[in-house]
């Protein structure tokens, strides 16, 4: 298993400044890790600072709330491929979920794959938490319904992050030829290797150089 290979190397707090965010590009470039997922105002400069390197640029759409119209998570999508985004994460409409409209959840994911289409691969967040179990099923059919690259637990931002249950009951969804991210308190490589054992394929952690040196963060996304 190449471990560095699966994590999003992630910084998307509201405060980041541009010292922080060339310090990650420069750490996803050291420990090669698969990208770095920033907010879509530092795409542009995560791009630059990591030219040359096979480390991609990540970024979120909807983020954290999802409560944007599928128009604009279309618009933002656009945005961040110019700007040289090659991975997006969007949050879904969570209200819209639980409302049981499953033809706008749908609608509000294929926007987003299709202003991705051949140029970024799509990762939709489905943030487990607030969810029922059967409410994660739903959404997860609906993400590959829609065409997605991938299923994503969690922001990070709301009331917990990835759970191996939940990694467990979206990789049973899926199948085997979607990925599944776990994302948001996977702080050290024992907590990655469960998050691999139960089916995810990529990891979100602000944690990422920790986690490959055997230490054990604190807290963070």
């Amino acid at each position: 298993m190449n471990t560095a290979k699966m994590i999003d190397h992630t910084l998307l707090k509201a405060e980041a400044t541009q010292e922080q965010i060339i310090k990650l590009c420069a750490e996803a470039k050291e420990y090669g890790f698969a990208s770095v997922c920033v907010n879509p105002v530092w795409v542009k400069t995560a791009t630059e600072e990591l030219k040359g390197s096979d480390v991609k640029v990540c970024t979120v759409i909807g983020f954290p709330l999802g409560a944007n119209t599928p128009e604009t998570k279309a618009f933002e999508v656009n945005n961040a491929i110019e700007n040289g985004a090659t991975e997006v994460d969007m949050v879904i409409n969570i209200g819209a979920l639980k409302d049981k409209n499953d033809e706008l959840v749908e609608r509000d994911i294929r926007a987003v794959v299709n202003a991705a289409k051949g140029k970024a691969l799509v990762k939709v967040i489905i943030e487990a938490c607030l969810l029922t179990d059967e409410e994660k099923v739903r959404a997860c059919e609906l993400a590959v319904k829609a065409g997605a690259d991938f299923v994503k637990t969690s922001t990070g931002f709301s009331t917990h992050g990835a759970t191996v249950e939940d990694v467990a009951l979206m990789r049973k969804t899926v199948g085997p030829d979607i990925g599944v991210k776990a994302s948001g308190g996977v702080r050290d490589l024992k907590g990655l290797k469960a998050m691999v054992e139960a089916g995810a394929n990529r990891i979100g952690a602000s944690s990422g150089v920790k986690i490959m040196n055997g230490d054990v963060a604190e807290s963070g996304y």
